[in-house]
């Protein structure tokens, strides 16, 4: 039976992007699934009183800076294809309802795909439903089918079912992983994720 993980994501968090990026090559290695279980970001500060780092190191700046600079070395480190979006923080509800939509319609890791790349390496609005529905087009996906469910009270409740959970086991943002029940926070976190996935 192969091992699995979760990561738990939010399109509207970069540190989610560069995370699914590096992904598959820690999977090849360990021969572990990423279960992707995707939550609402600003739902989760909400529940747990967290903040995002430019509001919670406001009056950091050294903090930030660094924050910055560690975000470039793994972006380099790793050659991912980035480009902040110039709209961050960016209203990622409406596409974070449709990855919840795509898990039901079977076109979910194309859809996680298009949407990340959309959002962080062409700096998309993916808050606009008309940009969105295009980005679904482009990607062969059924961008009608895809939003129409998205707008269903069960796919809205889904969401936040997997908000809740994650703010119970104890998570406070994105990206969070669960190998099991133990927790590891941040995309620093995915050399002890692997460390977890081959202990014996």
């Amino acid at each position: 039976m192969t091992q699995s993980f979760e990561f738990l994501f939010d399109f509207g968090g970069p540190n989610s992007y560069l995370a699914h990026k590096i992904l598959p090559e820690l999977c090849a290695r360990t021969g572990a699934e990423a279960v992707y279980v995707p939550i609402l970001l600003g739902g989760l500060f909400k529940l747990t009183n967290n903040q995002a780092p430019m509001l919670r190191y406001a009056e950091t700046p050294a903090k930030q800076k660094y924050e910055m600079l560690e975000f470039d070395r793994f972006v380099k480190a790793h050659a991912i294809p980035f480009r902040m979006n110039p709209r961050f923080p960016i209203n990622s509800l409406y596409v974070m309802r449709g990855a919840i939509a795509a898990q039901r319609l079977g076109c979910f890791a194309p859809y996680v795909d298009a949407i990340m790349t959309a959002m962080w390496s062409d700096a998309a609005d993916i808050s606009d439903v008309d940009v969105v529905r295009d980005v679904l087009n482009k990607a062969g996906l059924d961008s009608s089918a895809l939003l129409t469910l998205a707008e269903h009270p069960e796919v809205k409740a889904a969401l936040i079912a997997n908000t809740e959970a994650a703010a119970k086991r104890g998570a406070f943002g994105v990206p969070t992983f669960f190998v099991g029940e133990d927790m590891f926070w941040g995309k620093e976190r995915l050399g002890q994720v692997e460390a977890a996935l081959t202990k014996s």
